[in-house]
């Protein structure tokens, strides 16, 4: 096989590839086997038709085809290999020649992996700064705690809604005299001071009794989601069916006793303080390297392919989708109740896909440059940690993995050996 590559842009080649006539002599015949199944002829049992006979009846074109499926794709990946290229989109071909006994000619339009051209990117200076635990942030977690582990009471008969309640409503929101498409609910649990509705919504509820009827006037603010709404002033009748209240537990060591495997609020305390000081670090560590791979990629000179920023768009895209999916809300409702559209939201995406391309291309132009590999003990590590994760043995998860999946595994652990190389190599302020 001959393989010329020629660039004919800065991210853009044409890779011409000549594949010998035996190569396409056997994916001709490959491809008889598979099309002579499906033909019928008179004077002959089906898929019993001599190969001279059927290119005789229908001509070798009409092996093409499926001659060419056959072909193409080991051409062109072997043709990739040989030419060093590293494609990031699908090639458009254009075959040349492709006729019985002669080479079998073909041109691919690439895009490739555009080159980058470092900047400073050891020795860069970052600003740093703290991330104290305070008593006050242990007290917040205590009282995170308490109000998990709170129990719910119904408010009996003669009691008002408070502030944190959670109160049981129907409702219907007209504007402009109208019903409000989206603006009705039936036996709706709210808490009061969620922020769930529109600001003024859930105030209004304060004092109300059970059983009471009520009229709650809002205004929704100057940049609400749906256009049509912004300004407007609303209108909701309210009937309150019940109202249940949280019975928060005494912050003491029975309670240390009853949710920890502690016996004391102080044995309690320290761990969670611990635990804030580790989350602080991971946070100091997060920030560091933030800042260190922002100022490294902003001193890079790159190029980035439409194509690339594309793909990760449609990454991003997919991943809002699930994330919408697993609260039980399709992309169909979202959009109704924001206005928005798929076009929308990937619009508002698109700055952060180039980023991410672009830090992505940078960091890996570090790893060539410096050699950073992971080594065959960290692969494993991370191996198990995975299998641990998904209580799965770590040899079944090894059987598991495709080549291609532990190519990108042994990447991912290369670009965060990367990151650690340039935060111990930079320098805070």
């Amino acid at each position: 096989m001959i393989t010329k590559w020629e660039k004919t842009e800065k991210n853009l080649g044409i890779l011409e590839v000549e594949v010998d006539p035996g190569a396409l002599a056997q994916a001709l015949d490959q491809a008889f086997k598979k099309v002579v199944k499906k033909v019928n002829l008179p004077g002959f049992r089906k898929g019993r038709v001599p190969r001279a006979v059927f290119e005789a009846r229908f001509g070798v074109e009409a092996l093409y085809n499926d001659a060419l499926d056959l072909l193409l794709p080991e051409a062109y990946a072997k043709a990739v290999e040989e030419a060093q290229i590293e494609p990031v989109s699908q090639p458009e071909i254009d075959v040349v020649q492709l006729e019985k006994g002669k080479p079998f000619i073909f041109k691919a339009k690439v895009t490739v992996k555009p080159e980058v051209e470092l900047g400073t990117y050891k020795g860069v200076t970052v600003e740093d700064k703290e991330f104290p635990v305070t008593e006050e942030d242990v007290d917040k977690e205590l009282e995170n705690l308490r109000r998990q582990h709170a129990q719910i009471e119904v408010v009996g008969e003669g009691g008002t809604v408070q502030n944190e309640d959670l109160v049981m409503i129907d409702f219907e929101g007209f504007v402009d005299g109208e019903p409000l498409e989206g603006g009705q609910g039936e036996d709706y649990q709210l808490e009061i001071g969620s922020g769930t509705f529109v600001q003024g919504f859930e105030e209004q509820l304060i004092g109300m009794a059970q059983g009471e009827d009520r009229e709650i006037r809002v205004t929704f603010p100057d940049d609400y989601h749906v256009e049509g709404l912004r300004g407007k002033e609303a209108l909701f009748k309210v009937h309150l069916h019940d109202i249940k209240r949280k019975r928060l537990p005494e912050l003491d060591d029975e309670f240390a006793k009853d949710i920890s495997e502690f016996e004391t609020l102080e044995e309690l305390r320290a761990d969670l303080k611990n635990k804030l000081e580790q989350r602080a670090e991971q946070d100091h560590r997060t920030y560091l390297e933030n800042q260190v791979v922002d100022k490294v990629v902003e001193g890079a000179v790159v190029e980035v392919p439409s194509v690339m920023v594309e793909h990760e768009l449609e990454h991003l895209y997919h991943d809002f989708a699930d994330r919408l999916q697993r609260q039980g809300i399709s992309t169909e409702m979202y959009f109704e109740v924001t206005g928005s559209s798929k076009e929308k939201v990937k619009e508002q995406m698109r700055p952060d896909a180039e980023k991410r391309v672009r830090t992505s291309l940078v960091l890996e132009a570090v790893q060539k440059q410096e050699g950073i590999e992971p080594t065959e003990e960290e692969v494993e590590a991370e191996l198990e940690k995975a299998a641990e994760s998904m209580r799965m043995d770590v040899a079944r998860l090894k059987e598991l993995l495709t080549p291609s999946q532990l190519d990108s595994l042994r990447q991912d652990l290369a670009i965060r050996k990367t990151v650690e190389f340039l935060v111990a190599n930079s320098t805070s302020a």
